[in-house]
């Protein structure tokens, strides 16, 4: 039998808890880790090293994230979501104050692998966890507002680019990242557990196992949206800081000024584009975001002055991150009961795991074509491949996540 409660009620106390913690994991996950992307200069003149090396610390992030995923999330499905996610949170919180300690590029090297685990196990978890508590028609909006947490951290590197790094060196960025940690306790007296997860609980780790592969087609697709969705987001975004600067000649102020800026644009399309999927689809949604992004492309890289530049950043990451506000929905109502926690988080991760040269290939095109070339030719491919990936897939908009399966038109 549906409930229908999980379709018909408003957000209450218990959805807003689930979603809070799980936005404010992710917020302070993705703030741990664009913190680098602000510092590529600073930590290649403090190790020593070329900003190739520092930027391979980045790939080797993103390219760890699938085994968090597979950790984590067997832990979510097998055990719950909110142990494995407080678990998770400390994890990654105690690694990224001890970037802050490290003396030389391989201990920083081996830190920011480590952390990789700790990224890729919280989205999964949180998501599962915040989809599961919302309410049917809730679940677009609230689903973009659990993936805006990630363009907030990217906010928040930005502002402390901009004020603790001159005030109190890069190191104080990476110990600010500590702060997480707290976290934990907030999930622990507030948060209750999945009613979704209690329902369909798989007996053992290998029964979680046996339902991916009986449905590994349908994660073959997951993987291959998520590997293009991994290259329009990263590929926009982590090397664009260098990008304004080696390219504009912008200040360290005004890239963070930038940033922020852009940043807000990214929260405002996850909300609006999630909020959009309920009425329109997920598909439609994502499609109708990607459109805006290929339009925006000249003036995101192409234009003269700055305030051109900001402008076309800040449409670019309304479109992009637009698309990714329906991604917490979308993925986890395609997903099988029993592997919720394992399989939308393995999928997003697998794309990272795939696309985590990107930040590589537009480093070494921005040598044969120029930077704008490169970002801009990247993703013009990128966003065109994408919405085919798209236009061919499907979805189950709606789905009711505890009691009998339900699709709602």
């Amino acid at each position: 039998m549906v409930q229908a409660d999980s379709q018909v009620e408003t957000p209450g106390p218990r959805h807003w808890h689930a979603v809070t913690a799980a936005f404010l994991g992710w917020t302070l996950d993705a703030f741990d880790f664009f913190v680098l992307v602000f510092l590529v200069d600073t930590l290649a003149t403090q190790f020593h090293v070329s900003k190739p090396r520092i930027v391979f610390t980045i790939t080797m992030t993103l390219a760890m994230r699938p085994v968090g995923a597979i950790v984590f999330g067997l832990l979510a499905d097998r055990y719950g979501r909110r142990r494995p996610l407080m678990a998770n949170v400390i994890f990654f919180s105690i690694v990224e104050l001890l970037c802050g300690f490290a003396p030389n590029y391989t201990v920083f090297l081996v830190l920011r692998t480590i952390y990789g685990i700790g990224m890729g196990g919280e989205w999964g978890v949180g998501a599962s966890l915040a989809m599961e508590a919302a309410p049917g028609r809730w679940r677009g909006i609230l689903s973009g507002i659990l993936q805006s947490g990630y363009s907030i951290g990217y906010l928040l590197a930005a502002v402390a680019a901009r004020f603790i790094e001159p005030a109190w060196g890069w190191r104080a960025m990476f110990w600010a990242g500590g702060v997480p940690a707290l976290l934990a306790l907030y999930i622990r007296w507030t948060v209750p557990e999945s009613e979704a997860w209690k329902q369909h609980r798989a007996p053992t780790t290998a029964a979680i196992l046996a339902v991916v592969r009986r449905h590994w087609r349908s994660a073959l697709y997951l993987v291959l949206m998520m590997t293009l969705m991994m290259f329009l987001s990263h590929g926009t975004q982590d090397l664009y800081p260098d990008f304004l600067k080696s390219t504009h000649r912008a200040s360290q102020k005004t890239v963070s000024y930038m940033a922020i800026l852009y940043n807000i644009g990214a929260v405002v399309g996850s909300i609006v584009f999630g909020h959009y999927s309920e009425i329109s689809g997920r598909r439609r949604s994502m499609i109708a975001a990607l459109v805006l992004s290929l339009l925006i492309i000249p003036a995101w890289t192409f234009a003269g002055p700055l305030v051109i530049i900001a402008v076309g950043a800040f449409i670019m990451q309304v479109g992009v991150q637009g698309a990714w506000g329906v991604i917490p929905a979308h993925l986890n109502e395609l997903s099988p009961d029993e592997t919720r926690g394992l399989l939308p988080g393995l999928a997003y991760q697998l794309g990272i795991l795939l696309a985590a040269p990107v930040n590589n290939i537009e480093y070494f095109l921005r040598t044969k074509f120029g930077y704008s070339w490169a970002l801009a030719g990247f993703e013009a491919v990128n966003i065109v491949l994408l919405m085919t990936v798209l236009m061919l897939g499907s979805e189950r908009k709606g789905r009711s996540f505890v009691g009998a399966t339900n699709i709602r038109a």
